[in-house]
C-alpha cells in the first residue's frame, strides 16, 4: 500500500517548487519606460538601432520627434537589472544635433548586457530613416524617406513611403505597401510581399514566396531559392529566377524579360498587342503560346523560337521541369 503521507509530501514539494520558480521568474526581468520629445525644424535625419527589441515609426506633426522607449533587463546571467533599467530611464540613448537624431547607441557594454529596448517613434513626414534591430520586428508608416531597415531576425512591415526603400532581414517576412520609389528587399528565409510599388523592384529570398504588384514603370529583378513568384502589372524589364517553384507574371515587356525555374511551371500574361522575340524551352513539360508567332527554325512541343507581332524585345522563358504557358 502506498504511503499517503509520502504522496502529500511530494505534492507539497512540487507546489513549493512552482512558487519558487514563479518568484525567480518575477525577479528575472525588470521593465521600465522613458519618454522624450525632441524639437526639430525641417527635414529630419533619423537613425535608430537596438540589439533586441521592436522598432515602430509613424508619421506625426511637423516640428517634433516623439520617442517612447520600453526597456527590459534580465537578471538571469548577471545582477543589477534594476540599476541598468534606471540608468537608461534617467539618461536614454538619444543624441541630437539639430535635425540629426541618433537613438539607441550605448557605449557602456555593462549597460547593454542582458538589456533589450523597443522604440515607438512619432516623426514628421519629412524624415529620412535608418533603422536596425538585431532581433525584433520593424514597422514603418507614412514618411517620405528614403528608408533603410534591417533586422537580424524579425518581420518588416513598411507602408506609405514617399521615397526609395531598402529592407533586409535574416529570417522573417517582409511586407511592403505603397512606395513611391525604387525598392530593394532581401530575406534570408521568409516571404516578400510588395504591392503598389511605383518604381523599380529588386527582391530576393533564400526560401519563401515573392509577390509583387507594380504601379509605375521600372525594372524588376526577383529570385527565390525555394518558393513561388507572382508578379502583376509589370512595366519594364524583368529578370526572375526560382530554384524550385512556379513563376507567374503579367504586364508589358517594354524591356527584355528572362524567366527561369529549376523545377516549376511558368505562366505569362502579356498584352494582346505586345511585340517581342520569344525563346521558350522546357525539358519536361508542355509548351503553349496563345499569340500569333512567326517561327524562326522549328517549333516543337518543348521548344520554340520566333517573333510575335513582328518582334521586339527578347522574352526568354525556360524551366527544367514544368509547363510553359504564354497568353
Amino acid at each position: 500500500m502506498k504511503n499517503p503521507i509520502a504522496k502529500i509530501s511530494g505534492m507539497a514539494v512540487a507546489a513549493a517548487l512552482v512558487v519558487a520558480m514563479g518568484a525567480v521568474s518575477a525577479r528575472a526581468a525588470v521593465d521600465g519606460t522613458f519618454e522624450r520629445s525632441l524639437k526639430v525644424s525641417g527635414p529630419v535625419n533619423l537613425e535608430v538601432t537596438t540589439g533586441s527589441g521592436n522598432i515602430t515609426v509613424q508619421r506625426g506633426g511637423d516640428g517634433q520627434v516623439h520617442v517612447v522607449g520600453h526597456v527590459r533587463a534580465s537578471n538571469w546571467f548577471s545582477d543589477g537589472a534594476e540599476q541598468r533599467v534606471q540608468k537608461i530611464r534617467d539618461n536614454p540613448p538619444i543624441q541630437q544635433s539639430g535635425n540629426d537624431i541618433r537613438i539607441g547607441h550605448i557605449d557602456d557594454p555593462d549597460l547593454r548586457h542582458s538589456v533589450s529596448i523597443s522604440y515607438e517613434l512619432t516623426v514628421p513626414a519629412a524624415t529620412r530613416l535608418r533603422a536596425q534591430s538585431g532581433s525584433g520586428n520593424l514597422e514603418i508608416a507614412g514618411i517620405q524617406g528614403p528608408v533603410e531597415v534591417q533586422a537580424g531576425s524579425g518581420g518588416i512591415k513598411v507602408t506609405d513611403v514617399g521615397g526609395t526603400l531598402r529592407a533586409e532581414t535574416g529570417s522573417g517576412t517582409i511586407s511592403i505597401e505603397q512606395v513611391k520609389g525604387n525598392v530593394r528587399a532581401r530575406a534570408g528565409s521568409g516571404s516578400i510581399r510588395a504591392s503598389a510599388i511605383a518604381g523599380g523592384f529588386e527582391g530576393e529570398t533564400g526560401s519563401g514566396r515573392v509577390t509583387l504588384e507594380q504601379t509605375a514603370s521600372g525594372s524588376v529583378r526577383v529570385g527565390t531559392g525555394s518558393g513561388s513568384i507572382e508578379l502583376r502589372g509589370l512595366r519594364g524589364s524583368l529578370d526572375a529566377h526560382a530554384g524550385s517553384g512556379s513563376i507567374e507574371a503579367d504586364g508589358d515587356p517594354t524591356g527584355a524579360w528572362a524567366l527561369h525555374s529549376g523545377s516549376g511551371g511558368i505562366r505569362l500574361r502579356l498584352a494582346s498587342d505586345a511585340a517581342f522575340d520569344l525563346n521558350a524551352r522546357t525539358s519536361s513539360g508542355s509548351l503553349t503560346v496563345n499569340h500569333p508567332i512567326t517561327v524562326q527554325g522549328s517549333m516543337g512541343r518543348k521548344e520554340v523560337h520566333g517573333k510575335v507581332h513582328g518582334g521586339g524585345v527578347v522574352v526568354e522563358v525556360e524551366t527544367g521541369s514544368g509547363n510553359i504557358e504564354i497568353e
